[in-house]
C-alpha cells in the first residue's frame, strides 16, 4: 500500500454525490434495492437516543452505552501511528496493518476517548459490535423497523479510521451516529480495476490507497475512479449499499460511531452464488480456450441474458430448466444437483 509523499492527490469530494432519496417504508426500501445503486437517506436516525446522546458529546455517548453494558468484552481494533489509521493489508498482505482482541467495553471507551486527543497515537476502534447480542438494550432503544428482523445491527466506533476498498456480499444500510463519514464508492464491475488482495482471504481489500493512488503501480484505479461516487454523511444520515458494491470509508473526525445493517445473504448451498463462482473456478477455468469460449456463450445465453433469446421459439412448456423456475422447478434441480455431487 503506497503512502509516499509527493504521489497526486485526486480530489474524491469532486467526484460525483450519491443521490438522495426518503426512506419511511420496506416498499420504499425494495424499490431503491431494485434501482440497485446507493443512496443516501438524510436524518434517517437523527431521532436516535444514540444519536441524541452522541450529540451532547462524546462524554455522553460513552456514558450511554456504559449504562447499557452486560460486561460482555467487545471487539477492538488498533492500528499503530505511522498507519494513520489506514485499516488494511500489511506488506507481505499475508497479514493486517491492525491487530484484533477482545476488551472490555468500558477501558475500551477510555481508549478511544483517550486517543482522540493525541494525533501522533494508535487508531484504536471498536468494530463489528453485533449489539444484539452484548447491548441489547441499545437495538431496543434505537429500532430499525424498516429492515428485515434476521438484520441485526453493528456497532462502529473510534478515531479517524480509514478502511481500505472493499464489499459486502449483504445490503448495507449504514447510519452514522456521531462524526461525519465519506464513503468512496465503486460500481460492482469496476472489480479488475481496484487490484484486490488475495480473494480467499476475508474480507479482500484493494491495494491501492484512493486518497494517494499510485497510478504507475495500479494503472487501472484511474478508470475506477472515473466511474466512482462519494457520498458525505453526517450524525443521523444513513447510505444504503446495495451488495457487492465497492465502498472505502473515512472517519472524518477524531470520534466517530456509526451502526449498521447486513441484510439478504439467506441463499445456503446449491442456491449461494458463491457456491456456484467457486465450482466454475474448479470445473471451467482450467478448460481449453475453446471449451471456456463454449461455457462462456452459455452462460450468457441462458443465465445472463434477461432478453430470452436462446429460447424464444420454443413453446413453454419444452424450455425445461432453461425456463423460468417456480419453486418446484427448483426445487427437482436442486435435488438432480445434490445427487449429481454425492455420485461423483
Amino acid at each position: 500500500m503506497n503512502m509516499a509523499a509527493g504521489l497526486p492527490r485526486p480530489d474524491l469530494d469532486a467526484l460525483p454525490s450519491v443521490g438522495e432519496a426518503t426512506l419511511a417504508t420496506r416498499a420504499d426500501l425494495d424499490a431503491l434495492l431494485a434501482i440497485g445503486e446507493p443512496v443516501v437517506v438524510r436524518g434517517l436516525v437523527a431521532h436516535w437516543p444514540l444519536c441524541v446522546a452522541a450529540a451532547q458529546g462524546t462524554a455522553a455517548l460513552a456514558a450511554y452505552l456504559r449504562a447499557r453494558d452486560r460486561g460482555v468484552p467487545v471487539p477492538v481494533m488498533e492500528a499503530p501511528a505511522a498507519s494513520q489509521g489506514r485499516f488494511g493489508y500489511g506488506e507481505d498482505l499475508r497479514e493486517y496493518s491492525f491487530t484484533k482482541r477482545s476488551r472490555p467495553l468500558g477501558e475500551t471507551l477510555d481508549r478511544i476517548a483517550r486517543a482522540a486527543t493525541r494525533p501522533d497515537g494508535p487508531t484504536v476502534a471498536i468494530q463489528l459490535l453485533p449489539l444484539a447480542e452484548q447491548l441489547p438494550n441499545v437495538v431496543a432503544d434505537n429500532p430499525m423497523p424498516l429492515l428485515p428482523a434476521d438484520s441485526s445491527p453493528k456497532l462502529w466506533l473510534g478515531g479517524a479510521v480509514r478502511t481500505q476498498i472493499h464489499h459486502d456480499r449483504d445490503h448495507n444500510l449504514a447510519c452514522v451516529v456521531a462524526g461525519r463519514r465519506r464513503f468512496l464508492l465503486f460500481p460492482p464491475d469496476q472489480v479488475t480495476n481496484l487490484y484486490i488482495g488475495p480473494p480467499d482471504r476475508a474480507p479482500p481489500l484493494s491495494l491501492v490507497d484512493p486518497e494517494i493512488p499510485d497510478l504507475a503501480r495500479f494503472p487501472r484505479f484511474a478508470e475506477a475512479l472515473g466511474n466512482a461516487m462519494v457520498a458525505e454523511l453526517g450524525p443521523g444520515d444513513a447510505l444504503l449499499i446495495p451488495r457487492y458494491w465497492w465502498h472505502h470509508v473515512t472517519s472524518r473526525d477524531p470520534y466517530n460511531a456509526m451502526v449498521n445493517y447486513w441484510w439478504g445473504g439467506s441463499q445456503r448451498g446449491l442456491d449461494d452464488p458463491r457456491t456456484l463462482f467457486l465450482a466454475a473456478l474448479l470445473a471451467l477455468r482450467d478448460l481449453p480456450p475453446r471449451e471456456r469460449d463454449y461455457w462462456r456463450a452459455m452462460f450468457e445465453a441462458y443465465v445472463f441474458d434477461d432478453s430470452g433469446a436462446a429460447l424464444a421459439h420454443l413453446p413453454l412448456a419444452l424450455r425445461g430448466q432453461f425456463g423460468a423456475l417456480g419453486p418446484g422447478e427448483r426445487a427437482t434441480l436442486r435435488r438432480q444437483l445434490q445427487t449429481s455431487i454425492l455420485t461423483a
